[in-house]
């Protein structure tokens, strides 16, 4: 039989696998941490009973993807759940700011005279959006699917965050825009900075930003059932630093950056190849604190008491400053904070009153300072009294999330920088970028197309590229 050996279970890695597996190969899974998941791990991290997701924490990009349609996650345990509001933006100490819906209508009407601006740009995307989803989770260097719907979204896509930002002339749409496009981790003046916020704002309006019930850790449950009842296996505590640890193996998918791909499998990699991957540039950091919170956040701006999201920095200009300081290796005071409230639409995360509540700000990568205090002022800024409701604090540094997770180097959650040329062409320009130019070994990691999220896309992109190279691609589902 077929054998395959896979480096790393986070959401790729066991994507990958669970593909492979379908695919009739052999699966092994090694883990490096004593719990499967990489970013998709959900544990008690305050106080007993409060369930906090460690990374990820809400997946537009997950529900409906060519992975979702080929292993049937809901058959293994996983459900959706959607907040009231999918994210907000306070803007101000005097409780106004912007909400996004679900509904791309109900959205724009409530930006005021921004409403036919915000229904240009992405009431036109939301109709074709389903459409496009795989053409833009796959690698650019393809025939899409549907050319012309794709350029559509191209278009505003390809744009810096400040043009689009220019479109609106309220600072409710205006603060909406930037929270989406602060997802980037990249200066507003540059060119495609907008990308993933147009990605993640469509999406809003399509799919919406549910949270995964019982916390992103069902995620990784859900792809690992499907793994062991295929027969594959998975093993935790192995740290693999070298191919000779692996042993013999047909393929070989590694879940890792493309730093570690280089050590492990040393001189075998193509002198190019190698260039390339040494060349990988990672982006700035997250400094992330969860807290047990009396109540929940006692937001002045109301929609933001009932969003899943709630994006913290105040003004379009607010944000855009702080985010060209974190990329020119500055400490904003004011940071730009993202607010997790999944308890809203998943209970069961919470004991009675108390509430687990998710927060990182963005900061220079590698950043060694100490931001709890900075994100626990934003917050407060717009939320007074927030402080003397927390209960409890859990903290994790740049330093410490790169060792929660090898792959966030300098606390780089997304796993790469989203620059110009990595955004469409990461790690490498290469027709299969997931090659590592050894014979049946690939990349997998978010450090591959489609880059950082939960939707474990990069993995069954690699594991197709895999199957396609044995002939194996038209193996049934079931």
């Amino acid at each position: 039989m077929t054998s395959a050996v896979v480096v790393g279970s986070g959401p790729n890695g066991l994507a990958a696998a669970a593909t492979l597996a379908i695919g009739g190969l052999d699966v092994t899974v090694l883990e490096a941490a004593p719990t499967i998941g990489g970013g998709t791990r959900t544990t008690e991290l305050t106080i007993p009973g409060l369930l906090h997701d460690e990374c990820s924490g809400f997946h537009p990009l997950g529900v409906d993807t060519p992975l979702s349609r080929h292993v049937d996650l809901g058959a293994r345990g996983l459900r959706w759940c959607w907040p009231e509001v999918q994210y907000t933006s306070p803007l101000d100490e005097n409780g106004r700011g912007g909400t996004a819906v679900r509904s791309c209508r109900s959205t724009a009407a409530g930006l005021g005279d921004d409403e036919a601006s915000w229904s240009r740009l992405f009431g036109r995307l939301d109709t074709g959006f389903a459409d496009i989803t795989e053409d833009f989770l796959r690698p650019l260097l393809r025939m899409p699917r549907h050319p012309f719907k794709l350029a559509q979204f191209g278009v505003p896509a390809a744009l810096p965050t400040r043009w689009i930002a220019r479109s609106f002339d309220t600072p409710e749409a205006r603060t909406l825009w930037a929270g989406v496009a602060a997802h980037a981790f990249r200066p507003f003046g540059a060119a495609f900075s907008s990308a993933i916020g147009v990605a993640l704002a469509t999406a809003a309006h399509t799919y919406g930003w549910p949270v995964a019930e019982g916390g992103s850790r069902a995620i990784s449950d859900a792809l690992a059932a499907e793994v062991r009842d295929r027969g594959g296996k998975i093993e935790v505590g192995i740290t693999v630093t070298s191919l000779d640890q692996i042993g013999p193996a047909d393929v070989v998918m590694l879940d890792t950056s493309p730093a570690a791909a280089l050590t492990i499998l040393g001189d075998r990699v193509p002198a190019r190849v190698a260039r390339a991957y040494r060349r990988f540039r990672y982006g700035p950091g997250a400094f992330k604190v969860d807290f047990a919170v009396h109540e929940g956040v006692p937001w002045l701006h109301e929609p933001s008491r009932r969003a899943g999201t709630v994006h913290v920095g105040g003004s379009y200009e607010e944000v855009a400053s702080a985010e060209a300081a974190i990329n020119d290796g500055r400490m904003p005071e004011r940071p730009f904070v993202l607010v997790g409230q999944q308890y809203l639409t998943d209970p069961q995360r919470s004991e009675g009153r108390l509430h687990p509540v998710y927060s990182y700000a963005h900061v220079p990568a590698g950043y060694t300072g100490d931001a709890t205090g900075a994100i626990i002022t934003q917050i407060e800024r717009f939320a007074p009294g927030f402080s003397d409701r927390v209960e409890a604090t859990h903290v994790r540094t740049t330093t410490e999330l790169s060792r929660y997770n090898a792959n966030y180097v300098g606390g780089d959650i997304v796993s790469g920088s989203n620059d110009l040329r990595q955004l469409l062409f990461r790690p490498r320009l290469a027709i299969d970028p997931y090659a590592t130019g050894v014979d049946g070994i690939y990349l997998c990691s978010a450090a591959t197309p489609p880059g950082a999220g939960a939707h474990g896309m990069c993995g069954f992109n690699a594991a197709r590229a895999a199957l396609t190279a044995m002939g194996r691609t038209q193996s049934s589902r079931h």
